[in-house]
C-alpha cells in the first residue's frame, strides 16, 4: 500500500470532519424545523379554539341571560330553548357553574310564587342537564315575586317579571 503524505492525511481528516459536521447540522436543522412546525400548529389550534369560544360568547350575548315564561307556567317556550341552547354550547366548551334565579310576577301568594319560581328554575336546569351540562354545575334559587324588574300592575310589567335569570 502506498502511504499518503502528512498533508494528504490532514486533508482527509478535514474532509471527514466537514462531512460529520455537515450531517450533524442537517439533523439539527431538520429537528428545529419540525419543532417550529409543531409550535405553529399548536398556536393555530389555540387561535381556532379562542375564535370558537369568542363566537359562542357572542351568541350568548346576543341571546341574553333571561328566559321568560307564560302566566302561571314553568314550561319552556321555543324562544327559551334557543336562549338556553346558546348557553349550553358555551358551558360545554368551557368550565364554570351557572346559577338559575327563578322569579314570578306579583300575583299569587308569597308561598305559591316561591314554589313557582323554583319550578321555573328546575325546568331550566332539567333542560340543561338533559343537553349535557352536569347537574353539579347548576344551582337554582327562587326569589318568587321579591325581585321584580318592572314595577306596577298590568301584563306589560308582569311579563317581564316571569323569568329565570342565568348568572
Amino acid at each position: 500500500m502506498k502511504q499518503l503524505p502528512v498533508a494528504g492525511k490532514a486533508l482527509s481528516l478535514i474532509f471527514a470532519a466537514i462531512f460529520v459536521a455537515g450531517c450533524a447540522s442537517n439533523d439539527t436543522s431538520e429537528a428545529a424545523a419540525e419543532e417550529e412546525a409543531r409550535r405553529v400548529a399548536e398556536q393555530q389550534a389555540e387561535s381556532e379554539a379562542m375564535s370558537a369560544t369568542k363566537a359562542l360568547q357572542d351568541a350568548v350575548a346576543a341571546a341574553g341571560n333571561v328566559v321568560y315564561f307564560e302566566f302561571d307556567s314553568s314550561t319552556l317556550t321555543a324562544a327559551s330553548r334557543d336562549i338556553l341552547d346558546a348557553h349550553i354550547a358555551l358551558k360545554k366548551a368551557g368550565s364554570g357553574d351557572v346559577r338559575l334565579e327563578g322569579h314570578t310576577d306579583e300575583r299569587g301568594t308569597r308561598e305559591y310564587n316561591i314554589a313557582l319560581g323554583e319550578r321555573r328554575g328546575k325546568a331550566v336546569m332539567d333542560y340543561m342537564v338533559v343537553n349535557g351540562i352536569a347537574s353539579y354545575r347548576v344551582e337554582t334559587v327562587s326569589y318568587g315575586e321579591e325581585r321584580p324588574v318592572a314595577y306596577g300592575s298590568g301584563e306589560a310589567n308582569w311579563s317581564q317579571n316571569r323569568r329565570v335569570e342565568l348568572k
